[in-house]
């Protein structure tokens, strides 16, 4: 990189920063650090959506796919269309009406107002901490993209991918204990605008001039590369297991449904986000993966897209592009931190430790925990050394405990608190175990490859089901739910 480009990026830093810091200083409480208010149009919204869901963790790790297996590596984000217009028809229209009547601030608070205080308990801990594993997957990707371009050198000789870790965290975590949610969406709008341009109509055609045109790329990659069916049929089934119900349950989501005015703006947003996610971000990130393996056959699969960025852009459109990656990963982690301090702040310490504090000491509580929830992050980050992983770990252990309740809590009238609990714990416990491989499943079941999130919500509809017909909610309000 050229000192352009050091300069440029700097620069892109300080003002993101310096969004985070205005805002600082007009969050007035906590409707305006968590849901912005509840004023925020379609279109930032929408575009927040997709920051937040692809970020620069799945903007890295989609790479990596298509560096391993082409074009079908795609699929990886065919969930989010599905996930987003899903939600779009059936979701956003219930809670729209229940959040213009109770004022949300989080998803467990919808899990409150269907089931019982202890549900929603079980939720912001189940939430919280699989957000936490999320926020440091982004941060690992944003090591990753780091060590590989602004800073494969440092002056203290450490590790370039763990010195990359703690700058990235130092900058995503001040930006997001000042900012809150609207400094977050609000940038999300011009980054994910910088980013989508700066990949689609320079870095492509750059890069295929640079390898000698798709003529070259077909004789250079082999012929499976350019078809949507080389993908493990396990694998398929993981993706859309995995992801997909994550639009049902994602913290980070309900936010910002709460944060659009009006039903009309959510489901705008919601369907914005689908196509922006595929085919449009879907297979700008598969292609590029696929020419940096053309370029760099023999780097690691996650970093071969870092390092076309670095070397084919010219002169300053490197700085430009790169900082708006690191942009998008800031998006992702700080809503993700954003997230995990909600359900710990609002669901957990106010409501069953300390009890409820002024709107200035709300919003510096949260300010605190979301710090502390940042460095935490950064330790768990250190443990992966694959970002696709780390997401996909995250999502299996908050899809397998919260899925199916939620899905009850909107669809079926018998569904009840104590179903609730035993589905999240049923779902989520196991899941954990099998994830850090305390559990193993035997030889005959786990020859088909399944992910333990596809057992997880096995076990949790099993238990949830059998649980809400032997113990119904006794006094339940219209709409056979629990009362508030």
């Amino acid at each position: 990189m050229n000192i352009i480009d050091y300069l440029i990026f700097g620069i892109y830093m300080l003002c993101v920063l310096g969004v985070g810091f205005y805002h600082f200083f007009k969050n007035k409480s906590s409707e305006d650090y968590y849901v912005g208010s509840r004023s925020i149009k379609a279109t930032h919204v929408g575009f927040s959506i997709v920051a937040t869901d692809v970020g620069g963790g799945f903007s890295i790790g989609l790479g990596g796919v298509g560096f391993a297996m082409g074009l079908s590596g795609s699929w990886l984000l065919f969930t989010g269309l599905i996930g987003a217009w899903l939600t779009a028809v059936f979701i956003i229209p219930k809670i729209k009406k229940l959040d213009e009547k109770e004022g949300y601030l989080t998803y467990p608070d919808f899990l409150r107002y269907k089931y019982s205080d202890k549900v929603a308990l079980a939720a912001a801990l189940i939430s919280g901490i699989g957000y936490l594993g999320f926020t440091g997957a982004q941060m690992l990707a944003g090591a990753k993209l780091a060590s590989t371009t602004i800073l494969q050198k440092n002056p203290f000789e450490m590790d370039p991918i763990l010195f990359s870790l703690l700058v990235i965290a130092v900058i995503t975590v001040v930006y997001t204990v000042f900012g809150g949610l609207k400094a977050v969406i609000y940038t999300d709008t011009i980054q994910w605008m910088i980013l989508l341009s700066g990949l689609i109509f320079i870095t492509i055609p750059a890069t295929l001039f640079e390898i000698g045109g798709l003529s070259a790329l077909r004789e250079t990659l082999p012929k499976e590369y350019f078809t949507l069916t080389n993908i493990e049929a396990s694998t398929f089934i993981n993706w859309m297991v995995t992801i997909i119900p994550i639009w049902l349950i994602g913290m980070t989501l309900y936010q910002r449904m709460y944060a659009c005015k009006d039903e009309k703006q959510a489901r705008k947003a919601w369907f914005t986000a689908g196509l922006l996610e595929y085919p449009v971000m879907a297979f700008t990130g598969v292609f590029l993966g696929m020419c940096a393996r053309v370029i760099y056959p023999e780097a690691d699969s996650e970093a071969a897209l870092p390092m076309l960025i670095r070397d084919v852009l010219p002169i300053g459109v490197t700085g430009i592009v790169i900082a708006s990656y690191f942009s998008a990963i800031m998006s992702t982690a700080d809503s993700c931190m954003m997230a995990s301090s909600g359900n710990f702040v609002n669901d957990l310490l106010e409501r069953h430790i300390i009890g409820k504090k002024s709107h200035k000491t709300s919003v510096r509580l949260s300010m605190a925990a979301t710090f502390v929830i940042g460095t935490l992050a950064v330790i768990l980050a250190a443990q992966f050394s694959t970002v696709l992983n780390a997401i996909l770990y995250a999502y299996s252990f908050m899809v397998s405990g919260l899925f199916v309740p939620t899905l009850g809590a909107y669809f079926w009238k018998k569904s009840s608190s104590a179903g609730a609990l035993a589905g999240m714990l049923a779902g989520g416990v196991p899941t954990l175990l099998m994830l850090t491989n305390i559990l193993k499943l035997p030889a005959p079941i786990a020859k088909y490859g399944l992910d333990p999130s596809a057992y997880g919500i096995f076990l949790s509809a099993v238990f949830f089901i059998a649980f809400s017909v032997a113990i119904p909610e006794k006094n339940t309000p219209e709409g056979g739910q629990t009362a508030k």
